[in-house]
């Protein structure tokens, strides 16, 4: 057990230089993980189980066996979170090529208009503005592109400083929950539940506290930053105001990109609309809410061809998903596999239980792990995603339920990707708001460090 630990943390520590200097994260994950299950058979402490493993269709050799392993790995995901992924990013994809996801951004912002006389209130109110927009929008970058296009302009002409604004824009997108989000959708199904069960029960209860701490820490953080830079001479210019801000559809829109989370609320077990339970599922709704889209657009455009030509982007947004997210999760899968078979899990609860650890203390300590890999992969999704598929296992061991270690993981890997400055989200946020990425990354260090601390609080303590 002592070598087969050895051998995981050496390619922890090869996967972990891979990513930070942007090698492919599916294929750095998927040949490590492949390289941890042959070693680990070789070793002769790991088999593959034909009937567990593979579905009870192994190939009849050892080698290929491995391989048959991303075969059954795909398809089991595929069948599962893989399609309800890829239909939440072709509806996403959909919604911002018809301009839904701009009208919903600028009929939400419009309030802020009244908080003139105090900028500083104005920008710490579109924090949880915003984190319920992501909820409706679940990608970090294109909601933030969103809202610099949108509130950026607003906040700077009211006098809130650049740093300021575009680091409130930021930090609408560290939670990644709602049943619309790809994190979300992986941990409820390792949690054994629903997206909507794991949404209304378990993200709210413990996001909406921290979402109002993190509102007062961005306030004096930012103002402390801000009184720095008065100091230096820095000041902000003012930018374009909302007024030049175009939206090339009809506000109604706006309800699109919300239909299928009110769907979700309403078909749930928590309504009965017509007196007896329908419920329905995340990719169900999102198919019903792309019919009613439909239709809103045949209403608009009053030509069936151009109605459906726009609707490519869905079927390409469900290709793009699968390409950068599925894959990823596939790809992840069979690295934990690797780290399992080489006896990392049964070490790491062996080491924490020598060490006088609980269930809570080890959950702290991968909680504390997912969210540097976060900061330094620059990805919620592929630091997630590498140690969820462990933790049931983890969680089994140590007596704890898997979702009580799930949340505050799964929230974690969100809330580290907005303090990495290679985060795809703060690259391209920074460089259309006019700042420098380390310098936004170092606004939002103070407060989610102080969050994370508060959010292990709550969840474990409180």
């Amino acid at each position: 057990m002592i070598t087969g630990t050895i051998i995981a943390l050496l390619f922890i520590g090869i996967v972990a230089y891979a990513l930070t200097h942007k090698f492919n994260p599916q294929i750095v994950l998927l040949t490590s993980g492949l390289a941890m299950l042959g070693i680990a058979m070789a070793l002769g402490i790991y088999t593959i189980d034909s009937e567990n493993d593979l579905g009870g269709n192994g190939t009849g050799w050892l080698p290929f066996d491995l391989f048959r392993l991303i075969k059954q790995v795909m398809s089991t995901n595929m069948s599962r979170v893989g399609l309800m992924i890829m239909t939440i990013g072709g509806y996403v994809a959909y919604m911002k090529s018809i301009q839904a996801s701009t009208a919903l951004v600028y009929v939400s912002m419009r309030p802020l208009m009244f908080f003139r006389r105090v900028p500083d209130l104005a920008a710490i109110l579109v924090l949880p503005i915003g984190q319920m927009l992501f909820v409706c929008t679940p990608s970090a970058a294109g909601l933030g592109l969103l809202l610099v296009a949108s509130i950026f302009p607003i906040l700077v002409n009211l006098g809130v400083s650049r740093l300021t604004a575009v680091s409130i824009i930021s930090a609408c997108t560290i939670f990644d929950m709602g049943p619309g989000s790809a994190n979300t959708a992986r941990s409820a199904e390792l949690a054994g539940m629903t997206n909507m069960e794991y949404f209304v029960e378990h993200q709210l209860p413990l996001t909406i506290p921290v979402t109002l701490l993190l509102m007062l820490l961005y306030y004096l953080s930012n103002r402390y930053f801000d009184k720095k830079d008065r100091e230096k001479g820095l000041v902000s210019e003012p930018v374009a105001d909302i007024k030049d801000m175009k939206v090339d559809a009809p506000l109604i829109y706006a309800v699109l990109p919300v239909l299928p989370l009110a769907l979700l609320i309403i078909f749930s077990n928590y309504f009965q609309p017509f007196g007896f339970p329908v419920v329905l599922d995340t990719t169900t709704a999102m198919f019903i809410s792309l019919v009613v889209t439909l239709v809103f657009e045949l209403i608009r455009h009053r030509s069936i061809q151009k109605t459906f030509a726009q609707v490519k982007a869905f079927w390409t947004g469900m290709g793009t998903v699968f390409g950068n997210v599925v894959t990823l999760i596939i790809s992840a899968e069979i690295f934990s596999k690797g780290l399992i078979s080489l006896g990392f899990i049964d070490s790491l609860v062996a080491g924490c239980t020598h060490l006088g650890f609980t269930g809570v203390a080890v959950s702290i300590v991968i909680i504390c792990v997912i969210f540097l890999a976060a900061i330094l992969m620059g990805s919620g999704n592929a630091s997630f995603f590498s140690f969820g598929p462990l933790v049931p296992d983890i969680a089994t061991k140590v007596g704890m339920k898997p979702v009580d270690m799930l949340l505050p993981m799964q929230l974690s890997s969100s809330m580290g990707r907005a303090i990495s400055p290679i985060a795809g989200v703060i690259v391209a946020i920074a460089e259309v708001a006019g700042v420098k990425t380390n310098d936004l990354a170092k606004r939002n260090a103070i407060p989610l460090s102080v969050g994370l601390l508060a959010m292990i609080l709550i969840h474990y303590i409180l």
